[in-house]
């Protein structure tokens, strides 16, 4: 068990990586591409590149029925209504703040482990729950946004509904009783989400792709590893650390998408930004519990 939590830690170091770079990289990517047609490209995408691994591994199947509850609400919460949600809300949203509402994730997970998932929220837990929220509070000015901007108020309770549905995602997947691994149940997860998604996408208002060579390496950057390699990743970590501890580790994901944001965007960076990253940090060494005490 030491060494899955042990994997589990480098799996979410992994993720991070993937999932702050990709805040940059898709606020580019949308300058080409609307964010339903981004949608259903890369998942259309993660969908044939995740098949052709479990081809190749021989442990392609058919999901158990007992798992159908879970290929149902991840495919649905997690890989639709999730990105749609966060590709819409970027094109309207700065990158680093729309990395940031989206995760606000832990607010919903909290009450939601408690309650559904009876996990105890220690001193610890407590403590790194409260600076990270403190981080959020610092990051979250809601006074600095353009409300009479009727585009811009959509795109941040887009992101906001983000957090929630994944917060809803996490603590599914922390208490089904899984028969298929994680890995294999991920392509139907994302065949559901693509049943969802192109029906919606047909009808929305697009506008035409303007394709590039950039464009194309966004897509697959999107398909394989944002979405297939670290879905894939945050469920199995989903699986091997409490919810609250995984909601929390994953804001290192913002504190890093707006530093890649302000270098690669020039989105401004100010003490405002530090000070609430700084906070979201010493957060994250508490849910490690660094030094091991032990709650008395």
């Amino acid at each position: 068990m030491k060494k899955h939590v042990s994997s589990a830690w480098f799996l979410l170091v992994l993720v991070v990586v993937i999932w702050s770079a990709n805040w940059p990289i898709m606020k580019i990517g949308l300058r080409s591409i609307d964010p339903w047609g981004f949608t259903v490209a890369r998942l259309a995408i993660a969908l044939v590149a995740i098949s052709i691994l479990l081809l190749c591994m021989g442990q392609f199947k058919r999901p158990h029925k007992q798992d159908l509850p879970i290929v149902f609400s991840v495919g649905i919460l997690l890989f639709a209504a999730f990105v749609i949600f966060i590709h819409e809300g970027l094109a309207h949203v700065n990158a680093g703040r729309a990395a940031l509402l989206s995760y606000t994730t832990p607010l919903w997970v909290a009450p939601g482990a408690y309650f559904f998932l009876k996990e105890k929220i220690t001193r610890f837990k407590l403590i790194g729950l409260s600076l990270g929220l403190c981080g959020l509070i610092i990051l979250f000015n809601p006074l600095s946004f353009d409300w009479g901007n009727s585009e811009v108020a959509k795109g941040n309770i887009l992101l906001v509904m983000a957090a929630v549905v994944w917060a809803a995602s996490i603590v599914h997947v922390r208490s089904h009783q899984w028969q298929g691994s994680v890995l294999s149940l991920t392509p139907w997860q994302i065949l559901v989400a693509l049943v969802v998604v192109l029906p919606l996408a047909w009808f929305a208002d697009t506008r035409p792709t303007q394709w590039s060579g950039e464009l194309v390496l966004i897509l697959l950057y999107n398909g394989m590893l944002a979405t297939g390699l670290a879905q894939w990743a945050s469920m199995r970590i989903t699986q091997l650390l409490p919810a609250v501890t995984v909601s929390i580790g994953f804001l290192l994901v913002p504190v890093a998408g707006i530093l890649l944001s302000s270098i690669w965007l020039g989105e401004p960076f100010t003490v405002v930004l530090a000070t609430g990253m700084a906070l979201i940090i010493c957060s994250l060494l508490f849910q490690i519990n660094w030094r091991k005490f032990k709650e008395r």
